[in-house]
């Protein structure tokens, strides 16, 4: 069987409808959604690892700019929808996403299912030190949680052989991967065929987030859409990528105009 085979001949559970949104498949999933499908892929744990993508409107905006990342969003087995803007462009096609499946909250609700369920978990990626004091965290919050492993690692392509080793005797369930938009989508792309989880996730700087090295938003502006508000402010040098968003709103509307 080819590698391009074994992709086909993975199967059930079928993935959920889509929305489209400047050219990208955006599922429409919730987090109780996504935990199930989880739990379907870890049981049939046959084929490929599969990939789950969270995206927000930078990712959408990223893949409009570069055939390369957009070609790995379409081969993600699960592009969830993270992002008020996400939610305020699929609403305009009239479709109504329950909410916002992000990685900084995932981790949460993945590692909770996780210790209830005995599946291993491993934390890949962020500053030294910080993975391992983020599963400890972790492990404190939900007694039973396997922790696989913890490592800093890095996307650059001289680090795989290490990281491949360790992985292949670590054997988790789940790989959480936290090396940032696009390189840790790109990279768990490039080596999916060689991952020994059944699932991996892209989660930007949630280790951060649960270690304690970056604080998120407080939960009113979540809930009103300005938790990039409050990161810019904390982070004044995202401006350069916060641009994006305008871009997308303005191309949204264009869209919406010609369709």
């Amino acid at each position: 069987m080819t590698m391009a085979d074994g992709r086909k001949a993975r199967s059930q559970p079928a993935r959920p409808p889509t929305v489209r949104i400047l050219g990208v498949e955006v599922h429409q999933i919730d987090f109780e959604q996504t935990l199930t499908l989880i739990e379907a892929w870890i049981e049939a744990r046959r084929g490929p690892c599969r990939q789950i993508c969270t995206v927000n409107p930078e990712f959408i905006i990223d893949a409009d700019r570069d055939p390369v990342f957009a070609a790995v969003l379409a081969r993600a087995d699960l592009c969830a929808p993270d992002g008020v803007g996400v939610l305020w462009a699929a609403r305009l096609q009239g479709v109504d996403l329950r909410e916002r499946v992000t990685g900084s909250d995932g981790v949460y609700r993945i590692c909770k299912r996780a210790a209830e369920k005995g599946w291993r978990v491993f934390f890949l990626g962020a500053a030294p030190g910080v993975a391992e004091r983020a599963a400890e965290i972790l492990q404190n919050r939900y007694p039973g949680l396997a922790v696989a492993g913890t490592f800093s690692g890095s996307p650059a392509p001289e680090a795989w052989p290490a990281i491949q080793a360790i992985l292949q005797a670590a054997r988790p369930d789940i790989l959480f991967v936290a090396y940032g938009h696009p390189a840790q989508d790109i990279w768990i792309d490039a080596h999916r065929d060689e991952l020994p989880a059944a699932v991996a996730m892209g989660i930007g700087g949630a280790f951060d987030f649960v270690a304690g090295v970056s604080t998120r938003a407080p939960v009113w502006m979540q809930r009103l859409g300005l938790e990039w508000l409050h990161r810019l402010i904390r982070e004044p040098w995202r401006w350069r990528r916060m641009r994006k968003l305008p871009v997308f709103v303005v191309k949204v509307f264009f869209e919406r105009m010609r369709g």
